[in-house]
């Protein structure tokens, strides 16, 4: 097991959580086989387990996440010639319902940004306000995960292209488009917030008031800060969902938010279809035609 974490950190360039992330699933399944090792897992054995999650009431969602994480090992395994034969081969996963993110409404991230750009435009402002601004205004206009927002370097960023380099999972890199509100408050934090913030050398775009690059918590603890109903996870469905509600399409979609498949996506597939039957509506010359009986 740990030769394989180690592949996956090295080789794959997963993040340390997503690495604990699959030793917890790991070890979870050797002790459900035990005494037997890993090596001597049948398909039935699989099957046992995830019956045995469905038992103690482990969601769907989880199930499949874990079974994903087996079929990655096994494979490996495999491919390595440890074993002879895949005992994930073939399985379905557990069904696992679609649910569209939750998202917060326009006027809603609007009045959360106004109030984060009214702080940062303070007379007497500080760093730290330019700086929660530049965060808040990122997170929404690129759809960022947390732990992409905290690995951006000042490097990252080429604002005369209203554009940054972003790190997303496998370490995959993908660049994002910021929005001219973005890029204002990103200028207004490198030239007059992070300087001040900035009391030892780092690469690091965000840094806490001692001059540290910021943590996931405390990204998460600013923006409930904010607005007690919004998280980074939401302002990041908000942005996908504001974009689709105005006829961009998955694809687009896809590559703004680093979805490696179209299916994660495809959760905002019902607001396009929403504009399409709304485009209808307007546009086709017999979409709203009323066919009397005689």
């Amino acid at each position: 097991m740990r030769e394989y974490l180690a592949y996956l950190r090295v080789e794959k360039g997963l993040r340390p959580l997503t690495c604990e992330a699959y030793e917890r699933d790991l070890l979870q399944f050797a002790e459900y086989l035990e005494p037997a090792p890993l090596m001597d897992a049948t398909q039935a054995l699989v099957a046992g387990f995830l019956k045995h999650l469905a038992k103690h009431g482990v969601e769907s969602r989880s199930a499949a996440r874990k079974l994903s994480c087996l079929r990655g090992f096994y494979k490996w395994m495999l491919l390595d010639k440890r074993i002879r034969r895949d005992p994930t081969l073939n399985m379905d996963t557990p069904a696992t319902w679609k649910v569209l993110p939750k998202s917060l409404a326009v006027s809603e991230v609007g009045e959360m940004l106004e109030r984060a750009a009214m702080a940062a435009d303070r007379p007497q402002t500080d760093a730290v306000a330019l700086r929660d601004r530049a965060i808040l205004e990122l997170l929404y206009a690129a759809g960022l995960r947390v732990s992409e927002l905290t690995g951006l370097n000042v490097a990252d960023l080429s604002l005369d292209a209203g554009r940054a380099m972003v790190r997303g999972k496998g370490d995959k890199e993908r660049i994002v488009p910021l929005g001219r509100a973005a890029v204002d408050a990103l200028e207004k934090y490198l030239r007059h917030g992070r300087p001040a913030l900035a009391k030892r050398a780092s690469s690091r775009l965000f840094l806490s008031e001692r001059g540290q690059p910021l943590g996931r918590g405390w990204v998460w603890h600013l923006v409930k800060q904010s607005d007690h109903a919004a998280s980074p996870h939401k302002l990041r469905h908000s942005c996908a969902t504001h974009m689709v509600e105005r006829g961009a399409d998955l694809r687009t979609v896809q590559t703004l938010l680093g979805h490696a498949d179209i299916a994660t996506t495809q959760v905002y597939t019902h607001l396009a279809l929403g504009r399409l039957k709304a485009v209808h509506r307007e546009h086709h010359p017999r979409a709203k035609r009323v066919i009397s009986s005689q």
